[in-house]
């Protein structure tokens, strides 16, 4: 039997242990409790932090990074979600490094657990990925991942995308605490993303608005028209985010566009580059009168077939200048590959830069219409003053001199006078002719363009394939039209000699001009030249060329096939006297 001293002690030991047991649940409690004020606290920084930024791509690199952070993820990524609702867009990653990423390959496109979030928009947590029934692995180079939560991001009730975080720290499972503290982050990132957007809208419409004022100064200044085409086309691809522009406006009396001008990536493939309105992008967009989009150029069948000119290039739009019947060219701007689609909201502000540029066409005609008159005014008053005012002085100087030369009766003066009568008389003849060559309006024959052109379209049905026309200067303006005629001769017969002896697919035609030399170079990929082939057409184009003070050449290009370069001057050598 215990003493009473004993049963004191035990009496005094009991109130102590339970004291600690009390203190140690408190010490937890507090601990919790700490834990959960510096989580609150982390929260309330991310937040913070991600509603600091203003730049879209910026605010959604630290939405990633602070959902990584706050619930302690190995891995993380935000999946924005295309407009087609089905797919993503755009993916930004936080713990996988740039070279595992080039080994990996592309971004996920939303299969798998990733399009489980898209198509069911809620909170997902899995203990193991593989576990799910939409789960079908990873792809080689993929880092592992079990464990995983999702939550989507809203945007004005609208799904913009969905974060994915995998690989809790320490080996343990995600829990309900961090799908809580990571679903408040989301409400504040779509806060985040729509002031994002706001903000980028706003600056887009100042720069639209300073672009539009710089065009309207350089309309109203009097720049010539290739100059505010220039201009619009490269505010145009600044505005949109693209990195080809390019400008093409209808051939007189053809079914085919000339693209003016090209601005940026691949610009010198397209500069000159001739394209039919049927059966392509640019020709479809000129037709309907509406905007044409491509999600890829790479791989829409509507990209006229030619040289490669879009390499690197993916989303395109194709922008009419003007509405109705008074569409004057095409606008296309095209994006690097991997770039967001064109949108229809995004071609309204477009549309706007294709009416100003169909407004610069117009000024231009009627500036060009406007000096044409005032030319023409001012030749019929040389004309006229010529054969009221010179003539008539002419005729009767001559008349003074016929009739004092029967009282001249030295034999080599009278034969001088009578020879200085001849002479005006001549001269009255060359007035003449000038007069009639002042008050002709031009000639209605079609210019070299036009007619190299015809040339192709009559050879396309014989060839069974459509060549791709490329060309470049002043051809209608500065070739003579004798250098123009054997031009045309050389290419119809360049053509007809692809159709009946290459047995080839492709071919290229390409015409420029410097100003000073004209260059024809036809190219196919057929069978080449044989060295005991009959060559007499071949010569006869030399002949041509020759006789013109050029040359021709012909080589074989890297791949086969056969390239005739033709060039001579722009204007035919004048005969010498006695020729």
């Amino acid at each position: 039997m215990a003493s009473a001293g004993e049963a004191q002690e035990a009496r005094l030991r009991l109130p102590h242990l339970r004291l600690d047991e009390l203190l140690e649940e408190l010490q937890a409690r507090l601990d919790a409790a700490r834990g959960t004020r510096d989580r609150v606290h982390s929260l309330l920084e991310a937040v913070l932090s991600v509603g600091r930024e203003l730049h879209l791509e910026q605010v959604l690199f630290s939405i990633v990074e602070a959902a990584a952070t706050l619930v302690d993820a190995e891995y993380a990524a935000l999946g924005v979600i295309g407009p087609d609702g089905k797919r993503l867009s755009a993916f930004h990653t936080v713990g996988v490094g740039e070279d595992q990423i080039a080994r990996i390959g592309s971004f996920p496109e939303g299969h798998g657990i990733l399009g489980e979030l898209i198509r069911h928009p809620e909170p997902l947590r899995l203990a193991k990925l593989s576990e799910h029934p939409s789960s079908y692995g990873f792809p080689a180079h993929h880092p592992p991942m079990n464990t995983f939560l999702g939550v989507p991001i809203r945007v004005r009730d609208q799904v913009f995308g969905n974060l994915y975080l995998t690989e809790k720290r320490g080996g343990l499972e995600f829990d309900e605490e961090d799908e809580s503290v990571l679903s408040t982050l989301a409400v504040a990132a779509g806060v985040a993303i729509d002031n994002a957007r706001l903000y980028e809208e706003s600056r887009l419409r100042e720069r639209r608005l300073e672009a539009n004022a710089e065009i309207t100064h350089t309309l109203m200044s009097g720049g010539e028209q290739s100059e505010v085409l220039g201009l619009i086309a490269e505010r145009a691809r600044e505005i949109a985010g693209a990195a080809l522009a390019a400008v093409a406006i209808p051939m007189e009396g053809t079914d085919t566009l000339t693209v003016e001008l090209a601005i940026g990536r691949e610009a010198d493939a397209h500069r000159g580059l001739v394209l039919p309105v049927e059966g392509t992008l640019t020709g479809k967009a000129f037709a309907a009168g509406t905007p044409v989009i491509s999600p890829d150029v790479t791989h829409d069948q509507r990209i006229w077939a030619g040289p490669p000119r879009f390499v690197g290039l993916g989303p395109a739009v194709a922008v009419p200048i003007g509405t109705g019947d008074r569409v004057r060219g095409v606008v296309l701007l095209v994006r690097e590959a991997g770039a967001g689609e064109f949108s229809g909201k995004e071609t309204e502000p477009l549309r706007g830069f294709a009416a100003q540029a169909a407004v610069a066409m117009e000024l231009a005609e009627r500036r060009q219409d406007a000096e044409q008159i005032a030319l023409l005014e001012d030749r019929d008053r040389i004309a006229r003053d010529l054969h009221d005012l010179a003539i008539q002085r002419l005729f009767a100087t001559g008349m003074t001199l016929q009739s004092a030369g029967r009282f001249i009766e030295h034999t080599q003066a009278k034969e001088r006078v009578l020879r200085a009568v001849d002479d005006l008389d001549e001269t009255i003849k060359i007035i003449r002719s000038t007069i009639f060559g002042l008050r002709t309006r031009g000639d209605a024959s079609p210019g070299l363009r036009t007619r190299a052109v015809r040339v192709v379209g009559e050879a396309t049905p014989v060839l069974g394939f459509a060549p791709s026309v490329r060309m470049e200067g002043l051809l209608d303006t500065h070739v003579s039209k004798e250098t123009a005629d054997h031009i045309v001769a050389v290419l119809s017969e360049s053509l007809t000699n692809i159709a009946r002896h290459a047995n080839a697919d492709h071919a290229e035609v390409a015409l420029e001009t410097d100003g000073r030399e004209v260059r024809l170079t036809v190219t196919d990929n057929g069978v080449g030249i044989p060295p005991e082939g009959r060559r007499s057409g071949l010569l006869n184009m030399a002949e041509r060329a020759r006789k013109l003070g050029g040359d021709m050449k012909l080589a074989t290009p890297e791949g086969g096939g056969t390239r005739l370069v033709w060039h001579a001057p722009v204007n035919a050598p004048q005969a010498s006297p006695g020729q």
